[in-house]
């Protein structure tokens, strides 16, 4: 039996599509990835709510006030950096939500074969900004670097795979 309320979010969207790299925009990635979740969360009956229908998903000043309406909120993004080495999954969020954080971080780390580089603080990144975490309670979810070719061939080898695991992970959390 379901005990906790769900959201889950694709982090930017045609008007704000994120970063770029390797030929792949962020918003695009985020979206695919949040359908997949989702359709992963509903064979496994997990009621949840997100920001959009299929293949589409509402700004970001929308998803944090939707996000603080859930005792659990995701919201995908994908990290980028100048020097394309740069790899690995962290989770943004406070303190209450960073056990999670770090079972989500390790879930893909272990599926992607990615550097687990940690639950933060939100100040750590570059999406603190976005009140997704300090008003709506969330947690920012780097899946990988989208301007590292190795982390985006990964994440593409593994979104299916990854989706199932996070929906499993999921679905215990909104059962504990």
């Amino acid at each position: 039996m379901q005990k906790k309320s769900l959201f889950i979010s694709a982090g930017h969207s045609d008007t704000d599509p994120g970063a770029a790299g390797n030929g792949q925009r962020e918003a695009d990635i985020v979206l695919e990835f949040r359908d997949y979740l989702a359709k992963a969360l509903q064979a496994r009956d997990v009621e949840f709510s997100k920001d959009g229908e299929l293949g589409q998903n509402l700004p970001l000043n929308v998803a944090w006030r939707k996000a603080a309406e859930h005792d659990i909120a995701i919201e995908f993004h994908c990290n980028s950096f100048l020097r394309p080495t740069a790899t690995g999954v962290e989770t943004l969020s406070s303190d209450a939500n960073k056990p999670l954080g770090a079972r989500i971080c390790q879930t893909i780390s272990e599926v992607l074969d990615i550097t687990n580089r940690g639950a933060k603080d939100e100040a750590s990144g570059q999406h603190s900004r976005l009140a997704f975490v300090s008003q709506g309670n969330g947690i920012i979810v780097e899946l990988f670097f989208i301007s590292n070719e190795d982390d985006l061939d990964k994440y593409h080898s593994g979104k299916l795979q990854l989706a199932e695991k996070l929906a499993d992970l999921l679905m215990e959390e909104v059962r504990a």
